[in-house]
């Protein structure tokens, strides 16, 4: 098992057409987000002009997750809005329009991935996926196995668990967890 602490402060930024985006992961390690050739990416941007018209990527499936506001949107034409800590579903090749400014969580995966899941939860998991991710909303303990790791805002947690043991996850506070198996 490996476990990865990404601290908010440690991602790296670079300009999408409406704001900033902070790489938290990109997975393998020898992936290239100019390729497009990953598994997953996992990413925290700033939404700063309205309306902004959201990054295509063909072949990806994309959870997004407003962290400071709620999110009108236009998903191919057709209106939405998404509370604070809603988990937004779409597919990377959508036309999204986002109508509102703030900060967003950001988790694409490969359509070649068939399982994957990503939720809100502050209770008790028992889990034996092949990757889990873990997004602290707010200072939160997250143990694993007992284990505690001392997360801030915003920063995330991987573990890669290949030989998918069971594993008990106990959170002091909400989180994103999501879960993938290839």
């Amino acid at each position: 098992m490996n476990i990865q602490l990404l601290p908010k402060k440690d991602s790296k930024a670079s300009v999408w057409s409406g704001g900033l985006t902070y790489e938290y992961l990109i997975y393998p390690e020898t992936a290239s987000y100019a390729d497009r050739d990953f598994v997953f990416r996992i990413s925290s941007a700033t939404i700063e002009k309205e309306p902004s018209e959201f990054t295509k990527f063909k072949g990806y499936y994309r959870y997004l997750v407003m962290l400071d506001n709620t999110l009108d949107i236009e998903v191919n034409k057709e209106k939405k809005i998404y509370e604070k800590y809603e988990i937004m579903e779409f597919h990377s090749d959508d036309e999204v329009i986002s109508y509102t400014k703030g900060i967003d969580f950001n988790w694409m995966v490969s359509d070649k991935i068939i399982h994957h899941k990503l939720e809100m939860t502050n209770s008790n998991q028992n889990c034996n996926a092949q990757i889990m991710i873990l997004f602290s909303l707010d200072t939160t303990v997250i143990k694993i196995n007992d284990k505690p790791y001392h997360l801030k805002p915003y920063d995330l947690l991987v573990i890669e668990n290949q030989k998918k043991e069971n594993i008990m996850l106990d959170f002091s506070n909400e989180c994103l967890f999501g879960i993938l198996d290839q």
